[in-house]
């Protein structure tokens, strides 16, 4: 599934992959939601990195992304 360009918000995108029917653990939703440098395209970016999360409004996903390390917006 993963996220949908100009639809999904990171908070949106985390808690629909998270959601039934896929119940994917907030390091598998994260994995699929997270952006990249570069727009994600091949040419764009020879060393893309992953963007913060923006979690700005939903502290029980800042919870999660602290145990598991994330990066993000508060």
């Amino acid at each position: 599934m993963g996220r949908r360009p100009l639809v999904d918000t990171d908070i949106t995108c985390l808690r629909k992959q998270m959601a039934g029917p896929m119940f994917l653990s907030f390091p598998l939703a994260a994995n699929t939601c997270q952006r990249m440098t570069g727009h994600g395209l091949l040419l764009a970016d020879k060393n893309p990195k992953p963007i913060a999360l923006d979690l700005k409004g939903a502290p029980d996903l800042q919870a999660q992304a602290d145990e598991y390390g994330y990066h993000y917006t508060r």
